[in-house]
């Protein structure tokens, strides 16, 4: 990481930069873009994005969530996902924040610098106890977690997956 390492919600002028993201993610089966339409245009879902932070037009299983993109120096290097709240899902097996670091940005301390910001961006939603979860079989990614302050609280199998999830909480 250089220094300049800061989240903030997408702009019309990342489009290029974040469908090259989600791409070259999409190959681990790993959404950058939550809930993206190919070929939806930019300004639209820049808008959905404005309307899930805020709770409106949400899916009836979808909760209020702020997306912020993680740049440094002006590029894109990663995504988070803050969830204001948590559905009987996301409390078992997700949590309240999903981050991911595009492969080219990795190994540089992206990934905790962002999950650092987002734990901000979660208090300040009122968001006090936070959960958070990784698949057993990514130390990398536990690391992260335990770094910002994360307990291992239990490893617990999710259905339908053949690798375990570790679900944390950082008060």
């Amino acid at each position: 990481m250089t220094g300049g390492l800061r989240l903030r919600p997408l702009r019309p002028d990342d489009e290029d930069a974040a469908l090259t993201a989600h791409a070259a993610l999409a190959r681990e089966g790993f959404d950058f873009l939550l809930d993206y339409i190919p070929g939806e245009p930019w300004e639209a879902y820049i808008g959905r994005l404005r309307d899930q932070s805020r709770g409106l037009n949400l899916a009836p299983e979808r909760v209020p969530t702020t997306f912020l993109v993680a740049t440094d120096d002006g590029l894109i290097v990663g995504r988070v996902a803050v969830r204001h709240e948590l559905n009987a899902y996301l409390a078992a097996y997700r949590g309240h924040i999903g981050y991911g670091v595009s492969p080219e940005h990795r190994r540089r301390g992206h990934a905790t610098g962002m999950l650092r910001q987002a734990l901000i961006v979660a208090r300040s939603l009122g968001v006090d106890s936070i959960m958070m979860t990784c698949d057993d079989d990514n130390p990398a990614s536990a690391r992260v977690i335990e770094n910002n302050g994360g307990v291992l609280h239990s490893v617990v199998e999710e259905p339908g997956s053949s690798v375990p999830l570790r679900r944390y909480w950082i008060h």
